[in-house]
């Protein structure tokens, strides 16, 4: 079976998506992983990167989005359910052409709404009589063709969020170093911790993510010094991803040859391939 590892951080902007996306192209081709996306956040940021506005906006139209799976939820019990999983499955997504394989099972901005609607159907602080196994039962079938899944969570602890924890073995959290980015992560701690109990499972810190990191703000140095030094935190990896303009395109859709070309030739495709490496180190010692 594969490392499932979710990717979480409560405020938005901090270079999750990117992360996430990086991960997944570095671990396919400098690694030779087969790699798994799961995007179940409904900015579809993900989603978007990996295979472009045009080609999601058909799969939203069809429904083969993981939308639908959501959806089925809220339908009424005689009532069929239309998630298909073959079709809403795409293979070898990355637009860059030297990338293996990455697949991906893409998100919807349809999942806002049905988010909400799945939350007020809650009972207890975990949702115990809601659906939380939708994701697990759905992904069964295909999970023994990967070494590695992503999950890509929206930024808060709703049920789309436990579901993609429900299947995962470990999470990282992306932050940029400061206090804004930061002050939420015991609370992902405490609340990941609770529900991993309450289902009986292990979920473990894989680590932090230092994100557009700029080596001359005495913010940044000074936030990962506190971070590094917190005991009751989990790792913070060595390589931080920094701010620079061409990883910040890195989330436009655009076909390149090499990762290279993608991140940046200004030590970018290094620091990458460094946090990919240490990643890999670190979900295997938790294994």
């Amino acid at each position: 079976m594969p490392h499932v590892i979710s990717t979480i951080n409560l405020k938005g902007g901090v270079g999750k998506t990117t992360t996430t996306v990086a991960l997944a192209e570095f671990l396919s081709t400098e690694f030779k992983k087969r790699v798994l996306v799961i995007d179940l956040d409904p900015q579809t940021n993900l989603t978007t990167a990996l295979i472009g506005e045009a080609k999601w906006k058909s799969l939203n139209d069809k429904g083969h989005t993981l939308a639908t799976l959501f959806r089925d939820a809220l339908r009424p019990e005689n009532e069929p359910e239309i998630f298909d999983l073959k079709r809403t499955l795409q293979c070898w997504v990355s637009p860059v052409s030297e990338v293996g394989r990455v697949d991906l099972l893409p998100s919807s901005l349809d999942l806002i709404e049905i988010q909400e609607k799945l939350g007020s159907m809650s009972r207890g602080p975990f949702f115990s009589n809601n659906p939380t196994d939708l994701l697990r039962r759905a992904v069964k079938p295909i999970m023994k063709n990967y070494d590695y899944v992503l999950v890509d969570c929206p930024p808060n602890l709703g049920i789309v969020t436990l579901n993609g924890l429900r299947i995962s073995d470990g999470y990282i959290i992306p932050t940029i170093p400061d206090m804004l980015s930061t002050y939420g992560i015991p609370q992902i701690q405490q609340r990941v911790k609770a529900f991993a109990d309450s289902v009986g499972d292990d979920i473990s810190e894989i680590g932090i993510v230092v994100t557009k990191f700029r080596k001359a703000s005495t913010v940044h140095v000074n936030t990962i010094r506190r971070l590094e030094e917190d005991p009751e935190l989990p790792v913070v990896l060595s390589s931080y991803i920094p701010e620079a303009n061409q990883i910040a395109a890195s989330a436009e859709h655009v076909k390149t040859g090499t990762l290279r070309q993608k991140y940046g030739y200004q030590g970018q495709y290094s620091i990458f391939r460094s946090m990919a490496k240490e990643f890999i180190e670190l979900v295997e010692e938790c294994a």
